[in-house]
This record gives C-alpha cells, sequence and structure tokens, in this order.
C-alpha cells in the first residue's frame, strides 16, 4: 500500500504486463495543502477541487420517526432525502453540525432542540424524534442541512502528451470517473470523498491495469468438465432452461433497468450469441434480504418454498447467489451446501456457484480498498473449498472485485445503497465471473 505522500504512477503503469503503459515516468507528490499534485520532473503541477457541499434549506418531511437507538446504524431514524441511496443513506455525506429541525420553512419559525427534542445518527446523517420530543407524532417538520457529494477525478495524458486532470461526475453514492477523448490515458484516479479534509495516499488509485487480467483456459472448458449436459444441450441447439437464484442483488429490481441490467439478464446475453442455436431460458428466483435458509424454511404453498420455486421447476442449470450466506462457513457452510447439492442431482440439475461481491469496507473488516486482492471473508474461502471438493462450477466474483483497485476503482463506488447493491457495472463482473467458465483460450 502507498505510505506516504510522494507517488510513482508511470513506473507502476511500466512494470505491469496488464497497463496501458505511460510514456514516461511520472513521479509526483502531494502539496502541504493536501490537494495540490507537484510533477518531481517539472512537468507540472495540478490543483484537485475539493469536494462539492450543498446546502439544503427546508426541506419539508411529512413526519419524523422516533430515534430508535437499536435498530441497525443506518436505519435509526429518517433518511435526509438529498442523501438517499435508494433505501439506505449514504454514510458521511450529510454534516451533522449542519442539521437544523424547524417548525415551519421560514428562517425565523420555531427551531426543536438538538438532543430534547431529536436526535442525529452522525456517520449516516439520519433523524429522529426522542421520546419527550415537542414534535408531534404526526407533524411536518422542516429540516435545514449541508451534505457532500463524491467524486472521481483522473490525471490523463493527452494524445498530444500532456498531462492534466479531468474532473469526475459527482453523485452522492455512484460518482463516475470522467469519460477520455480520443487517444487519452488515464494514469490515475483520486477518490473525492465529501468529509475529507485533505487526499490522503488511500484515496489515490493508480492504474495498475487496463482489464481484469483473464486467465488462460483449459480445453476442454471448465463448463465442458463440470456442466457437461448443459453444454451438451446448447452444442446442439436444444432447450436449456436456467435458473438464477439469489436474493436481493439477484432480484435487483433497484436498478434502472433489471430486466438488461441484472447479472443473469447479462450472462444470458452473452450466452446466446455463444451458442446462437439453443433456445436458453431464464428463470429467477430471488429473495431480497434473505439466504438459503430462508428459502428451505418456508412451509409448502408459500410463494418463496424451496421445493415449489427452485427444485420443482426442474432447470437444467441454476446459478446461485447469496451474499446473505456470508455468515456460513467451515463445517456450517459444508453440511447446508452439501444438502442443497444432493437436491439438485435429484431432480438432474447442474450448478455455478457465484462468489460474493465485495460489500461495505467496514462490515468486511477492512480499512482501506487498495490492496484487497484476496477475499478476507470465510464464506468466500468456504465456498471455493466446496467447489472444489465436490467438483462445482465456481464464478469468483470476488475476484474481479478484488482487483478493482488495480483498475483506479473505489469498488464501493459501484455500490447503489452504499451497502451491498451493485450497479450495472458490478453486475456485469458477475457475467464476466460465469462466461470465464465457458471460454477457450490459447495457453
Amino acid at each position: 500500500m502507498l505510505k506516504c505522500n510522494l507517488f510513482f504512477i508511470g513506473i507502476l503503469l511500466i512494470v505491469s504486463p496488464f497497463l496501458t503503459v505511460a510514456a514516461e515516468p511520472i513521479l509526483f507528490d502531494l502539496g502541504n495543502d493536501g490537494w495540490t499534485l507537484i510533477s518531481k520532473n517539472g512537468s507540472g503541477q495540478w490543483t484537485i477541487d475539493r469536494p462539492e457541499l450543498i446546502t439544503v434549506t427546508a426541506e419539508k418531511y411529512d413526519r419524523l420517526p422516533l430515534f430508535n437507538p437499536q435498530g441497525a446504524e443506518y436505519n435509526r431514524g429518517m433518511k435526509l432525502h438529498q442523501t438517499r441511496a435508494q433505501e439506505c443513506p449514504t454514510a458521511y455525506a450529510a454534516v451533522p453540525d449542519s442539521i437544523i429541525v424547524r417548525e415551519k420553512p421560514e428562517k425565523n419559525s420555531f427551531q426543536y432542540e438538538y438532543g430534547k427534542d431529536y436526535q442525529i445518527e452522525s456517520k449516516w446523517g439520519s433523524v429522529g424524534r426522542l421520546p419527550e420530543s415537542r414534535i408531534n407524532e404526526q407533524q411536518s417538520v422542516y429540516i435545514d442541512y449541508v451534505y457532500g457529494k463524491m467524486r472521481i477525478d483522473s490525471l490523463v495524458r493527452t494524445s498530444a502528451g500532456k498531462l492534466i486532470v479531468k474532473k469526475g461526475i459527482s453523485h452522492v453514492t455512484t460518482p463516475a470517473p470522467p469519460e477520455l477523448d480520443g487517444g487519452e490515458t488515464r494514469l490515475a484516479n483520486f477518490w473525492i470523498k465529501p468529509h475529507i479534509e485533505k487526499l490522503t495516499p488511500e484515496l489515490i488509485f493508480p492504474i495498475l491495469e487496463s482489464q481484469y487480467p483473464e486467465p488462460p483456459a483449459q480445453t476442454p472448458t471448465t463448463a465442458e468438465k463440470l456442466i457437461p449436459k448443459t453444454i451438451a444441450k446448447l452444442k446442439a441447439g436444444e432447450t436449456v432452461n436456467i435458473l438464477a437464484w439469489g436474493d436481493s442483488v439477484t432480484d435487483a429490481g433497484y436498478l434502472p433497468n433489471p430486466q438488461t441490467e441484472r447479472w443473469q439478464e447479462q450472462f444470458v446475453v452473452r450466452l446466446r450469441k455463444k451458442f446462437p442455436n439453443a433456445n436458453i431460458v431464464l428463470k429467477t428466483e430471488a429473495w431480497g434480504g434473505r439466504s438459503t435458509a430462508s428459502y428451505r424454511n418456508e412451509p409448502p404453498g408459500s410463494p418463496k418454498n424451496y421445493k415449489e420455486k427452485v427444485l420443482d421447476q426442474k432447470p437444467d442449470l441454476i446459478v446461485s447467489e447469496f451474499v446473505n450466506d456470508s455468515y456460513l462457513h467451515g463445517n456450517t457452510l459444508d453440511q447446508r451446501y452439501s444438502q442443497i447439492l444432493s437436491e439438485f442431482k435429484e431432480i438432474g440439475a447442474e450448478w455455478i456457484i457465484l462468489t460474493p461481491h465485495y460489500v461495505r469496507s467496514d462490515w468486511m473488516g477492512l480499512k482501506s480498498e487498495q490492496e484487497i486482492d484476496d477475499d478476507p471473508r470465510p464464506y468466500t474461502k468456504s465456498l471455493r473449498e466446496f467447489a472444489t471438493k465436490n467438483n462445482i462450477a465456481l464464478a469468483d466474483a470476488a475476484k474481479r472485485y478484488g482487483r478493482l483497485w488495480r483498475q483506479g476503482i473505489p469498488y464501493s463506488t459501484l455500490l447503489m445503497n452504499n451497502i451491498n447493491h451493485p450497479n450495472s457495472l458490478g453486475m456485469k463482473l458477475f457475467a464476466d465471473a460465469i462466461m470465464e467458465l465457458f471460454e477457450t483460450r490459447q495457453q
């Protein structure tokens, strides 16, 4: 990990075989203000804009719920409208000291007292009434606050060889790096968070590789070895029924266009191109916020009964994604997944297991979003061991998430709810991992 204020971007680019190579090493330092890049070879000096802060005045809330100190920290009170990341607020977006709750929209209207009338969850910026509050349960209130957006800026080499900083597209949760013009090369990204006072090494992402280094595949492919019946049907141009089974990441109703953006949709589109004569039928069975145990515990007749909604469908291939199984590992995972494997075999279904994407870094015990190639979760390790031991096809999406930092991407900027819901690009990584099983490459 980078641990000082001196950065060797071009040198890093030169040593990796997967990189977009710079014309010469770029050595720069951070100025004392933490926002100025100073080239050590005299090629230039660049200023990174500070985070964008927005002031919101008299935003109306029809009612303010009681503050729940025992609830999940992101769900203890009302989410401020402008900091919402789908169903959750964005951590550290709101400036806690800026939050003011008033009776009416006018500046001179009665101002409620923090700690007496309302409480704030400072990390997530949610607001709730206190039990003895003067705010009535059914009354509307008006809130002033300041919040910040995230941004990803890039150090870019132009087609003329000039080094410039291009500003990215600000967003409260999923900022996008700036688009490049023809002939431009991205050398590094700078992750601008709303609460930072200056750039620090963990926010500077040199571009170490231009794309995921696809591993060499054997002949026959992994799919031909581990899901041979499915491959045989695909090659013969027969009907192949695929069931995508998972949780909210598989349901993905939060996406703008789930019917084209979900990982299973992206995967099947690519599979149809690879096997154009086959009739590939995709079904999705997903349950947000639930696990494999949730399905298995549902009684007959339930809309999510495991036997009726999964086994009785008798698919040729089941592709499963359950980040909500992440509490499982070791013998507990082995027992649960061994039962599932036995049940899949009974109905003649083959299985591809997806390893999970990376979720909030603090939930994963990560102190940075760099140097994170190896997924620290026991669940992921246990999935890999289970798949190897039982000759099950494993689509290792976690490996692809773990290398995003090498491509200059802080992985959490792909999470639309600021916790665990990947955007379309994040979904593509799942599809990439599955398609890797079907690819033949020269060794």
